[in-house]
């Protein structure tokens, strides 16, 4: 069975940028998407709907003129990644693609 494209889940997209910010603690956010494999655009509604449920806040700063967003995640985060999408993924692992 081969897999067309890149698709992941959203289930997947959601564990994974949980997992980053535990792996690196705290991210701005065009590191956090680039670790991840996301585009801002696309995903960062992600994020938004992420933040405002609890699951990783964010923090903004500035730099000169420049606002830099940092992600990090909440330990609501961590406890909703083993309890629900560790167990999730080991009920439906992601497609790997067969050559």
């Amino acid at each position: 069975m081969s897999v067309i494209g890149e698709y992941r889940d959203r289930v997947y997209i959601r564990k994974d940028i949980i997992l980053k910010l535990v792996q690196h603690g705290t991210l701005n956010q065009t590191a956090l998407l680039s670790y991840c494999g996301l585009n801002l655009q696309k995903h960062k509604p992600i994020l938004d709907e992420m933040e405002a449920k609890g699951l990783i806040k964010s923090i903004e700063s500035f730099h000169g003129r420049k606002r830099i967003t940092l992600y990090r995640v909440t330990e609501e985060g961590v406890s909703f990644c083993r309890k629900i999408l560790e167990p999730y993924e080991a009920m439906f692992p992601r497609i790997r693609k067969c050559t």
